[in-house]
């Protein structure tokens, strides 16, 4: 696990990307093009080994818009190459080698599906490393790593629900579903950490939004903690994740409470104000899960002994929490290295005892209620963003082959075969249809009757585009 993001930012979990060996595609596309296209295949040097010095290019993108370009580029070139060169009834024989993400573990297939998926997961990695990058502690970064993860998460969920029976572990439906719930958990942090830096009053609605916030933050790590502990995903998934996950969810349900105490035991009742109109009522009676009946925000904002216990009850969760999230991460050696991590850790817990402490006194001698449980709430829920395959343009390597549409590999083609036709009184004895390549549309009989399709006529080829 890397730390990208700064200091004041909480971090985030990139993933690294799968890693493949080398293919030499000379020889199968060679012998294909001679025994399918009938065609010498040296004349196509030039295409094979641009097609080879891009999936080499591709193995080891930038980690930047100009990286995920380049698989993108590679990925739709090989819609070319499986129309070209791959049918059902023949394989072109290419092994593809990757390893799984996250245990290095080697697959292999010959399927070019399997090939396309590696690629399209690489895509989403690029764009989770993206995301974990940017620096948080303005708007613009926050927007950018939003951006960044959405897309990851739809590339992830693009791949769950278009490719199948892959086999390594990290491209199977339930890592791929929790890889979608993980980056839409890390973009529902950022827009917590968005309203953050954008919400300057400290009004009791403002404050009532930062705690819902914060208890959705928590509540879909809680979600992606499940699935990161189901039977299958416990051994797969590397312990600091799930740490880091257990972590932030505890870390967020008490920055919830300690927003909920904020709101109680700063707020000042104005009459005039802000705080005691209709919508601040409401407002308060949609925070809790459940209230006990009877409860109005007029009754508890106008009694400060009621707004300080309930705020001390906030608290008491809040401290609860912290320490429950700084017991987790002390357990992990990965984010024990994490100076930031744990700064943050240490010192959100220390301003909530520092403010429960205010809030306690000697003559306190009733037992500090249970606070409510917090409704989450959220003002912007996270988009899952599908890959846009049209926004890198590619053309086809293997264009010289003719026309895709009739020059595939689907196409079932006899040996290419030489004829001579003398010209007589009626013509050649045949009529063509269309444009290059042309059809024979009929014959003279006792013509010509099996040439389907010319090709070449007197060394000019007729296979143009």
């Amino acid at each position: 696990m890397s730390v990208y993001s700064d200091a004041i930012s909480v971090p985030m979990i990139p993933l690294g990307l799968k890693e493949t060996k080398e293919v030499d595609f000379t020889v199968p596309i060679q012998d294909f093009i001679c025994e399918h296209y009938g065609e010498d295949s040296s004349l196509y040097d030039n295409e094979i080994k641009e097609l080879i010095e891009l999936r080499q290019a591709m193995r080891t993108p930038s980690r930047s818009q100009a990286g995920l370009e380049l698989l993108m580029e590679y990925y739709n070139q090989l819609y070319y190459l499986d129309q070209r060169f791959f049918s059902s009834h023949r394989n072109l024989g290419v092994h593809f080698h990757w390893y799984d993400s996250l245990t290095g573990v080697p697959s292999s297939q010959r399927a070019l599906a399997f090939e396309k998926g590696s690629v399209l997961f690489n895509i989403a990695a690029l764009h989770t490393q993206i995301g974990a990058r940017q620096d948080r502690a303005a708007t613009s970064g926050i927007d950018k790593a939003v951006d960044a993860f959405q897309r990851a998460a739809g590339a992830f969920n693009y791949l769950k629900e278009n490719f199948s029976n892959a086999p390594s572990l990290d491209m199977s439906a339930l890592s791929l579903s929790m890889l979608v719930r993980l980056m839409v958990a890390q973009v529902q942090e950022c827009v917590f950490e968005r309203i953050t830096i954008t919400t300057r009053d400290t009004k009791f609605t403002s404050q009532l939004q930062l705690a819902q916030e914060a208890a959705q933050v928590s509540d879909v790590y809680s979600l992606v903690h499940q699935t990161m502990t189901q039977p299958l995903m416990k051994d797969y998934v590397p312990f600091s994740w799930a740490s880091m996950v257990q972590v932030k969810s505890e870390h967020f349900r008490a920055l919830s409470h300690y927003y909920a105490a904020a709101a109680l035991c700063d707020h000042t009742v104005s009459f005039d104000g802000e705080e005691c109109d209709n919508e601040s009522d409401k407002a308060f009676l949609k925070f809790y899960v459940n209230i006990a009946s009877g409860q109005t925000l007029s009754q508890i904002l106008q009694d400060p002994e009621k707004r300080r216990k309930l705020g001390k009850a906030h608290l008491r969760r809040a401290v609860m929490r912290h320490e429950e999230a700084m017991r987790v991460h002390s357990l992990c050696k990965i984010l024990r290295k994490m100076d930031i991590l744990q700064d943050v850790l240490c010192q959100t817990h220390k301003r909530s005892l520092e403010k429960y402490l205010e809030l306690d006194r000697e003559d306190d001698f009733d037992e500090t209620a249970e606070a409510p449980e917090i409704q989450a709430h959220t003002q912007q829920k996270p988009d899952i963003t599908p890959p846009s395959f049209t926004t890198v343009q590619v053309s086809d390597i293997f264009q010289r082959l003719g026309p895709l549409s009739v020059f595939c590999a689907r196409a079932r083609w006899g040996p290419p075969r030489v004829i001579c036709l003398q010209k007589r009184d009626g013509g050649m004895g045949l009529t063509l249809r269309g444009d290059s390549p042309v059809l024979v549309a009929g014959v003279v009989p006792g013509g010509c009757a099996e040439v389907r399709l010319t090709a070449c006529v007197k060394g000019v080829s007729l296979k143009k585009n």
